[in-house]
């Protein structure tokens, strides 16, 4: 059984080291061929040589591939074509994997009716989490907290997520790769190919799991632990899903062209939004209120402004 272990990257040699020791680390079971490929997503600092360096002594292939067009579809599926493995993994450049990963990943996919597999995000905090952290948005600092074993579904509470994620390259060939109007660039912090890939893949009704031992571990850093980070993540979360909902709508209840929930949800956040701009206190109930204000405002210029120029996008 061959792996390709896909890491897209951008100027983060720093924590690019510690991902690619982590895949190196750990041990891999009898009958599992782990090959790491590294796309450098035209980074300015010194990925290439960080990765030619580590390649010249590593105990298992290191490759190193070049992708010139920016975006994180466009890293991922420059990825899935350099290799040549029958099953794919997926983690990014500010995370380390579990010990047990590889282990993980060869037991699952030694029953042949399992397509894809996507495991638990634990965070590996550069200061303490803030008390004001909102509740339900656990998405913007990327943490996944571990569930039980569970077949994905449309009812099940999440998605496929790409940072921790594995899948046989023949659901590539069924569904396609990942969506290039969609996923983080140069030009903004979209989002939702991992969404709208998902979606493709319980179309084609594919098993998968959640497998709660499938675990890594994300470095989030303080950075991101701000309110204004988690405004811009909304709003550029809401721009994906409007480009989305353009192409495909909700099976729910519309008002003016926005489902009407998200209008309802936003409703909620007005009497505190302008408070909340100018106060750093505050709970984490109150500033989840104000965030479905971004939320929506990201959504409007998504299904009716960003369309305009989606060709270019893509």
């Amino acid at each position: 059984m061959k792996l390709d272990v896909v890491v897209p990257t951008y100027n983060r040699s720093h924590l690019l080291k510690l991902t690619v020791a982590s895949l190196l680390r750990a041990p891999v079971p009898e009958g599992l061929d782990v090959t790491v490929i590294v796309v450098d997503n035209n980074s300015k600092d010194d990925t290439r040589q960080v990765v030619e360096e580590i390649a010249a002594t590593a105990s298992r292939p290191v490759v190193y591939v070049k992708e010139t067009e920016q975006g994180s579809s466009q890293s991922r599926n420059a990825g899935i074509r350099a290799g040549k493995g029958e099953i794919i993994g997926f983690i990014d450049d500010d995370e380390e994997i579990d010990p047990q990963w590889y282990a993980v990943v060869a037991r699952e996919f030694g029953d042949s009716a399992t397509q894809f597999i996507g495991g638990p995000y634990l965070p590996n905090c550069s200061i303490p989490m803030p008390e004001w952290l909102p509740p339900g948005y656990n998405g913007v600092i990327g943490v996944v907290p571990p569930k039980p074993r569970e077949a994905f579904s449309r009812t099940f509470p999440g998605n496929l997520q790409g940072g921790n994620a594995v899948l046989r390259r023949t659901v590539y060939e069924r569904v396609g790769f990942y969506s290039l109007k969609l996923g983080r660039t140069d030009k903004g912090l979209q989002s939702e190919e991992d969404a709208e890939f998902y979606r493709r893949i319980l179309d084609a009704g594919l098993l998968g799991y959640h497998v709660p031992d499938l675990i890594i571990y994300h470095y989030i850093p303080e950075s991101r632990l701000t309110r204004s980070y988690h405004r811009s993540w909304c709003y550029w979360r809401g721009v994906s899903l409007g480009v989305a909902d353009a192409e495909r709508q909700e099976a729910v209840t519309y008002l003016w062209g926005i489902p009407r929930y998200r209008i309802a949800n936003a409703g909620k956040g007005l009497p505190g939004l302008v408070k909340g701009l100018f106060s750093t206190s505050g709970s984490g109930a109150n500033f989840a209120r104000e965030l479905a204000l971004w939320d929506l405002a990201g959504f409007v210029r998504g299904k009716y402004f960003k369309r305009f120029c989606r060709d270019k996008d893509a």
